[in-house]
């Protein structure tokens, strides 16, 4: 692949083949630095007045004029390709010359245009099967990637075949240095561009991975946040005398008594609501960010809220939700008026039914994950954490199970 820096050189020459009618073939010969490719000209010239220094033919005749006039026309058809291709990619090779002169060329498949092919497709989805806010980041991480590429490359695009090492680690450096974003930022802007490099990759584009050895400076592991039991209580009992934040407590409440996503809660239909052969009701869904299906078992407190609802949505949809800006912020209200220190947002509630309503009850890591909708037990691990209560209730339960069996020797 040859930089900017090395100009293209476009000549002529005669085939040393004459035919019957005493003309020779013209032959093209495209240059960049070292490398160079021959083409046909499909153009035939008189070799006794050829001049072979300027790669023309010499006088004025018709036969002369015509055939440098093709000639001049092939040279700066040449010249334009390459420009074209310059300008797009920044480097180029003698055969992406030659081809797309010759319009052979295929359809360049470069890296912001596989992106943008990508969130156009994932867009469509919002709604229905994708998450706006996942399509909103992938739209910052295109911004950024066109950005950078702009600035560091001074050209619209790249080729996935100029994507190395080196361009991973500048990006990486322009987002850590150039726009001061954090480690967990950075790792989303890796993740999306690896996901592109992955489509290259299927597509047979490319057939290595650019970001063989990289890895996203470590960070501190996230501390995730649930609502403790005392706070919990807080927020159940607590008189808000306000219709809009009663609605917006309970739907919080009823994602803690299932663990549903704010986006699977505002989907959720009756349809979703089944009865199983023993009479227990479960909600069967299939979860919007990964597709993946999850049976959860419906509490009395959930079943209560269900029906306080019911008939009060539009459609088929079991509870009148709002907007996930607008309960994250009547939840902060509600955060202060029962007192409660800690800032609450919705999603904090699918850790609590994790944490709080699941694993401090008993319940194994397994069924927790499968009713999250979890692909990997790790995910879950992520949402899980042991609260002193449930550890001192395990640790006083081994007591009494050990009590007797280890005896110290007299």
């Amino acid at each position: 692949m040859k930089s900017t820096n090395e100009k293209l050189k476009v000549s002529f020459y005669l085939k040393k083949k004459i035919s019957r009618n005493g003309l020779c073939p013209v032959m093209g010969r495209i240059a960049i630095g070292t490398d160079m490719v021959q083409f046909s000209c499909k153009l035939d010239a008189d070799p006794t007045i050829w001049d072979a220094r300027a790669g023309r033919v010499n006088g004025k005749s018709h036969h002369a004029r015509k055939v440098n006039g093709e000639i001049d026309k092939i040279n700066v058809a040449v010249n334009a390709k390459y420009k074209e291709i310059i300008s797009l990619r920044g480097m180029t090779t003698v055969n992406e010359v030659k081809n797309a002169y010759q319009g052979i060329a295929k359809a360049q498949e470069t890296l912001l245009k596989v992106f943008r092919e990508h969130n156009q497709a994932f867009e469509k989805r919002v709604g229905v099967n994708r998450a706006k806010k996942t399509y909103e980041n992938y739209q910052l991480s295109f911004t950024s990637l066109e950005r950078f590429i702009r600035k560091k490359y001074r050209v619209s695009d790249l080729s996935f075949r100029q994507l190395d090492y080196h361009f991973i680690e500048n990006f990486d450096y322009y987002l850590k240095i150039d726009c001061g974003l954090t480690p967990g930022t950075i790792s989303i802007r890796m993740t999306h561009l690896r996901r592109m490099i992955k489509i290259a990759i299927r597509k047979r584009i490319i057939n290595h991975n650019p970001f063989a050895g990289y890895s996203v400076e470590s960070r501190p592991k996230p501390t995730q946040k649930y609502v403790p039991a005392n706070d919990l209580k807080k927020l159940k009992t607590t008189p808000l005398n306000s219709a809009a934040l009663d609605v917006t407590r309970d739907m919080f409440l009823f994602s803690c008594y299932t663990g549903l996503s704010y986006i699977d809660l505002y989907n959720l239909t009756y349809r979703q609501i089944e009865k199983d052969d023993d009479g227990y009701m479960w909600l069967k869904i299939s979860r919007q960010k990964t597709e993946s299906e999850a049976n959860i078992f419906l509490l009395d407190e959930a079943l209560q809220l269900i029906e306080k609802y019911r008939g009060t949505a539009l459609r088929d949809k079991v509870f009148p939700m709002k907007s996930w800006s607008v309960m994250n912020r009547q939840l902060k209200k509600i955060a202060v008026l029962c007192n409660i220190e800690r800032r609450l947002t919705f999603h904090m509630s699918r850790h609590t039914f994790a944490t709080e309503t699941c694993l401090s009850q008993g319940i194994s890591i397994e069924s927790v994950s499968s009713m999250m909708g979890h692909k990997y037990l790790d995910t879950t691990e992520i949402y899980a954490k042991t609260t002193p209560n449930k550890m001192s209730d395990d640790m006083q339960a081994l007591s009494k199970t050990l009590k007797g069996m280890y005896m110290l020797a007299s």
